[in-house]
């Protein structure tokens, strides 16, 4: 992958992603703001050595350590210290259940668990249950020993993020710290991202659009502004921060343009994935955020990004009434190959895609996405579908075995079927279809709800409800999943 010669320097030297931050060594500016506090680079450096002395302290354990973390300085430092002394972190949901968390555990060594402490009672349940001692993180000590190393090797493990697989079982993907460097090369050009900068995201601390891209920002010389959680007067609060690039999804965007506080003073780049957005939308960002790029970054936890639609498509789009184009991704990121395996007639197949900064490719070289597309004359995306029915909802994703697998414990359930139904805020919503072991008797939805609540993240947790006597199956019992989704005369009544 060539860089950009537009790129600071510090980023085209780098060979690992930890001496990108070396930017920072002797910087007076900010670079982890908030209301509260102002971190300057130095700070934030000296801060991540006390973490990665605290972490030396609690574990002998070179390997991956497991952490429930929300966006914040102090989990910043602990991810930048973890990095710079061999045990890189592995953030997790802490809006998840424990019965979710666990499996994120497997497979990932060691018996240490950190927490922050809002999510200590999910964090003591959690460490009970896999048989892992507990450690609380706070701000770390600094000021008190010697500089963090940055000298990382580029095959080592900066951090660790989970995704789901087909069957909805999570898949640890080690940031390795050579990819991660080409990766933050790549991402700082495409969203044009430097010293100078402020950037913020909405999105989970544990997502790739949470820290994976934060770690980007911050390697490429800007300071970050965490958003713990997503709200109106949250993001109406980073005016007062100078933001200059920030990340949503089309769901959030689309509260902020009802709310009439989408622009920042200062915005000059706004991000947005996980859903394609609506024309209606993008007219009402176009017009509320005059001068403002936008950017969409097609991509997965083990690779991305894949594909851009950038500024200038978006110009196209806007000007030459290009609307057309807002149903694709974007095309093949610089460096990305993409193409289609096994396309049907109208040339719909899964996608794959190959690329160096990616970070678990198959062995055969190619990214193998689940995602179902094709590509248009000029090399525009256009995603169908997903393998293994996958449902996005608001950015989140959900797998149906796994709510299904819920639904089907509770004693008024004999069989339950999970579908996704299209939805113009949430992209998709949840829809459980359920045959009820009495007939006579049907469990009542909102008892269902509950029921799930209690076993599953909100976002899981089906928002309709539908009692049928059977369950389409084919000859051998598989379920005919299409069979349960709307017609496109029911998705355009």
């Amino acid at each position: 992958m060539t860089a950009s010669p537009d790129l600071p320097g510090h980023l085209i030297q780098a060979a690992s992603w930890s001496a990108m931050l070396g930017v920072w060594r002797n910087d007076d500016g900010p670079a982890v703001v908030s209301a509260g506090a102002r971190w300057s680079g130095a700070e934030l450096l000296e801060r991540a050595a006390g973490a990665a002395r605290h972490l030396r302290s609690l574990t002998d354990h070179e390997g991956p350590v497991p952490a429930l973390l929300a966006s914040s300085g102090p989990a910043v430092a602990y991810m930048v210290g973890g990095a710079g002394c061999g045990r890189p972190l592995a953030p997790l949901g802490p809006r998840l259940t424990v019965a979710e968390l666990g499996p994120c555990l497997d497979g990932l060594g060691g018996d240490l668990l950190l927490t922050e402490a809002d999510f200590l009672p999910l964090a003591e349940e959690l460490a009970e249950r896999c048989r892992m001692r507990l450690a609380v993180i706070d701000d770390p000590v600094y000021r008190s020993g010697p500089p963090l190393d940055l000298t990382a090797d580029p095959a080592a493990t900066a951090f660790v993020l989970h995704t789901s697989g087909t069957t909805g079982r999570p898949k640890a993907v080690p940031y390795q710290q050579g990819r991660l460097a080409l990766r933050t090369r790549l991402n700082a050009g495409l969203c044009q991202l430097g010293p100078g900068c402020v950037y913020a995201t909405a999105s989970p601390f544990h997502h790739i659009a949470g820290f994976g891209n934060y770690a980007v920002a911050l390697a490429a010389g800007a300071a970050l502004a965490p958003l713990p959680r997503f709200t109106v007067e949250a993001w109406t609060a980073l005016a007062g921060l100078h933001v200059t690039h920030a990340l949503t999804v089309p769901t959030v965007l689309e509260m902020l343009l009802d709310a009439g506080v989408a622009r920042l003073p200062e915005l000059r780049v706004l991000q947005y994935g996980a859903a394609p957005i609506h024309p209606d939308t993008l007219r009402r960002t176009l017009d509320s955020l005059p001068g403002v790029g936008l950017v969409n970054l097609f991509g997965q936890t083990e690779g991305s990004p894949i594909t851009c639609l950038g500024p200038a498509d978006h110009r196209r789009i806007a000007i030459d009434g290009r609307l057309e184009l807002l149903r694709s991704v974007g095309r093949a990121a610089p460096g990305v190959e993409v193409r289609i395996d096994g396309p049907d007639e109208h040339g719909v197949g899964e996608v794959l895609a190959r690329a160096d900064h990616f970070f678990l490719p198959a062995a055969d070289g190619w990214l193998h996405t689940g995602d179902l597309g094709r590509l248009d004359g000029a090399g525009y995306l256009f995603l169908s579908g997903r393998r293994g029915d996958k449902i996005i909802r608001g950015g989140e994703n959900i797998y149906p075995v796994e709510v299904e697998q819920v639904l089907e414990q509770h004693p008024g359930v004999r069989e339950a079927a999970v579908i996704g139904i299209p939805d113009r805020r949430w992209g998709e919503l949840v829809e459980a279809v359920v045959v009820p072991a009495r007939p006579a008797q049907p469990p009542d939805p909102e008892e269902l709800r509950a029921f799930a609540r209690s076993r599953l993240a909100g976002f899981k947790v089906p928002s309709r409800w539908r009692m049928v006597d059977e369950l389409p199956r084919n000859a051998s019992g598989k379920l005919l999943r299409r069979r349960l989704l709307p017609s496109s005369e029911d998705e355009n009544a």
